[in-house]
């Protein structure tokens, strides 16, 4: 019998990536709307996640670069966490012009359940291949990070 070759041998990598990212912005929807948080917009998940996982707000500028979308797209997006709920801007008090975005109570709810639901893709994904391929697999991803920050093509931090 001859040994096939596994099924992703033959996917580019950027597919690969793409299709596992779905995996866990699928479930994350499924378990916000489940709770009751089935309005978050595309890049809400994001930027709910983002200042969950950080301590106090993030300027809306910084928001823009990681997000890596225009100062108008950001800032709808921005409009409307805030609108539903999700955020609060504050204005810098040495400088008014700067917004700075924090999570309100329903915010910190819904991260709460977004990060729940992480967990359970996490820990389905370390049951399926272990702690080494888990490790390897971030180590893999962090070189692919660091390509692209040396050839100026990832300004984010995560």
């Amino acid at each position: 019998m001859m040994d096939e070759k596994p099924w992703y041998d033959d996917i580019v990598m950027p597919a690969l990536l793409r299709h596992a990212r779905n995996t866990y912005g699928s479930v994350m929807r499924q378990a916000l709307a489940e709770a009751g948080y089935d309005d978050i917009p595309g890049n809400g998940l994001y930027v709910i996640g983002g200042l969950a996982l950080g301590a106090g707000g993030i300027p809306l500028g910084q928001l823009v670069r990681e997000l890596r979308v225009s100062k108008q797209a950001a800032g709808q997006l921005v409009d409307t966490l805030v609108l539903r709920g999700y955020l609060e801007r504050t204005a810098d008090d040495d400088d008014r012009r700067k917004l700075t975005v924090t999570l309100t109570e329903r915010g910190q709810a819904a991260a709460a359940v977004q990060a729940a639901a992480r967990e359970k893709i996490d820990a389905e994904l370390l049951a399926r291949v272990g702690q080494d391929d888990v490790s390897r697999a971030r180590r893999t991803l962090a070189a692919l990070i660091e390509i692209g920050r040396n050839r100026g093509a990832v300004d984010d931090e995560h």
